[in-house]
């Protein structure tokens, strides 16, 4: 049987320092390099290795991870234009019918509380597929909904199904790319998750055709069934143990960091003497995986807790949470409400098209989808190949300012009844904002801490999940009974700001951190538990 080619160098010597998010890219004289680095994890030359398979297989399990990303949060916030509906037709107050979106919220988050550890022990491709096949259960359930309590539990379930899809894109990012792709990578996911926000758009759209809102959740089944089909064929099980070869450490002397090019000889000889053969094609699309004995299902779950605790893991929750909890879910609430009465008196039926907003901020975010990755090779080559965690971050500094804005122009447009371009601009800023918060914080954390990335995925899900609920349940009451200026303008604004404003104490203070974190009892249990191939 003939072998796939071995498309990357597997001779790369790029390593991890003493301290975690401290990477050494030196490339040696013949090696791959991308953006003048090594390649970092050093692949195998296993065929079989996620980071040796075709570019297109990589980027179409992106794509699906993309898509199901999009369809699970557009399904989950979409029906917030319909909230004065379900009002009207379960005879429930406003604020008791946003928990259609609050609950679901919730259940979105505590998601990945389970599915996480179970994609650890059985596999990544049977959960996504399960996965779909309960987000599409719960939707269709929900378009046959008749009762308030039934359509609850209905939303609940698709959201619980769904709640993996923020982790699994994370995961196989993680699996399948190497270090210096993973901001352009995170940034397609982080897209699609943003741009699930447009979900009432389409909602509206719906409305304004004449359609019952149980057209909504039809066309999210149609979705969620042609997205299984697709991952079927493309989604390959990416779990793979990679053995890694020791490296010298940075004490280690000039002798042990020189290789002669009769070693390298050698080891490519050897390398490509054990190449075991590509699976075949029934083979990789297996809907089962080998089961990981090894791998702890609710010690996964305890242990998760435990990255609270570290700095650049609470950052993204906290980030996340107050994104999606105070700006998300005030646009999503306040906009329709505003919007349909006076001096405006738009119909009910146009009343997701803030959306369109969303959209043209993460348009005008597009076109920077790699600017991290750039910005950290570059400060990469001048600190002489060692790349710092913390090289990435300055492409916040602009968005740490823009964002707080937003918000600040939206609540007081709305507390003065400007000119609805004044939403429109509110959510465009803050958004686009956003887009950069979500994407490099991320992926900083990811990059700055030796951790298993399933263990630190499940709290970064449920806890942004957690905030964002908490945040917003009461969300709506707190505007109302306050004002739009002193909630949104103000407290909201503040509150933004200060997340923000931590990016100047990462990029002063985040090495410091990283050293002083890696001394602790708590990197030391997470050290000792880590498996081979969760780390970065």
């Amino acid at each position: 049987m003939s072998r796939a080619p071995v498309r990357h160098d597997v001779h790369s010597h790029a390593h991890e320092e003493d301290v975690p998010g401290t990477v050494n890219l030196q490339a040696r004289e013949g090696e791959e390099t991308h953006y003048g680095q090594a390649l970092f994890p050093v692949p195998s030359s296993d065929p079989n290795d996620p980071l040796q398979w075709p570019k297109f297989k990589k980027h179409m399990i992106l794509l699906c991870c993309a898509l199901f990303s999009f369809l699970g949060n557009s399904a989950l916030i979409g029906p917030s234009t319909y909230i004065g509906l379900f009002s009207e037709q379960f005879g429930v107050d406003p604020n008791t019918a946003a928990g259609l979106v609050n609950y679901p919220n919730l259940a979105f988050g505590f998601g990945s509380l389970l599915l996480v550890p179970l994609y650890r022990k059985f596999g990544r491709r049977p959960v996504m597929l399960g996965s779909l096949i309960l987000y599409a259960a719960g939707v269709i359930g929900a378009s046959q909904a008749t009762t308030f309590s039934g359509l609850m539990g209905c939303r609940v379930v698709h959201a619980f199904g769904s709640g993996v899809c923020e982790a699994l894109p994370v995961q196989l990012v993680n699996d399948i790319f190497f270090l210096h792709e993973r901001g352009k990578k995170l940034g397609w996911y982080t897209v699609a998750l943003c741009l699930g926000a447009t979900g009432p758009m389409f909602s509206g759209f719906m409305l304004a055709a004449g359609y019952s809102w149980n057209l909504f959740f039809y066309v999210e089944f149609a979705f969620a069934m042609a997205l299984l089909i697709l991952a079927f064929f493309f989604v390959e099980e990416t779990r793979y143990v990679r053995n890694i070869a020791s490296v010298p450490s940075s004490n280690g002397t000039e002798t042990n960091l020189t290789v002669s090019k009769e070693d390298n000889v050698s080891e490519r000889e050897d390398a490509s003497a054990n190449i075991p053969p590509r699976k075949t094609l029934l083979e990789q699309l297996k809907p089962w995986s080998t089961i990981d004995h090894e791998s702890e299902f609710f010690m996964t779950i305890g242990r998760s807790f435990t990255y609270l605790l570290v700095p650049s893991t609470f950052w993204v929750i906290t980030t996340y949470g107050i994104y999606i909890g105070l700006c998300g879910f005030a646009f999503s609430f306040i906009f329709p409400i505003k919007i349909v009465a006076p001096p405006y008196n738009w119909p009910q039926t146009n009343s997701g098209l803030h959306s369109i907003a969303s959209i043209i901020g993460f348009a005008l975010a597009l076109p920077l989808l790699p600017l991290s990755d750039v910005v950290a090779a570059k400060l990469t080559k001048r600190n002489n190949g060692i790349r710092e965690a913390e090289m990435r971050l300055s492409v916040l500094l602009i968005p740490m300012i823009i964002a707080p804005v937003g918000q600040l122009v939206f609540g007081l447009t709305a507390e003065h009844d400007l000119h609805w371009l004044g939403y429109m601009f509110g959510v465009a800023m803050t958004q686009w904002g956003g887009y950069f918060y979500f994407t490099v914080t991320l992926a900083y954390a990811v990059d700055s801490y030796t951790a298993n990335l399933s263990e630190m995925l499940i709290i970064m899900n449920l806890g942004k999940q957690a905030i964002s609920f908490g945040l917003s349940i009461e969300v709506l009451n707190w505007i109302l009974n306050n004002g739009y200026a002193k909630v949104i303008a103000g407290a909201f604004t503040a509150v933004l700001f200060v997340n923000n404003l931590f990016v100047i104490v990462f990029m002063i203070w985040g090495k410091r951190i990283r050293v002083a974190t890696s001394k602790t009892w708590l990197a030391r249990l997470h050290k000792r538990t880590a498996v081979a191939g969760e780390t970065h």
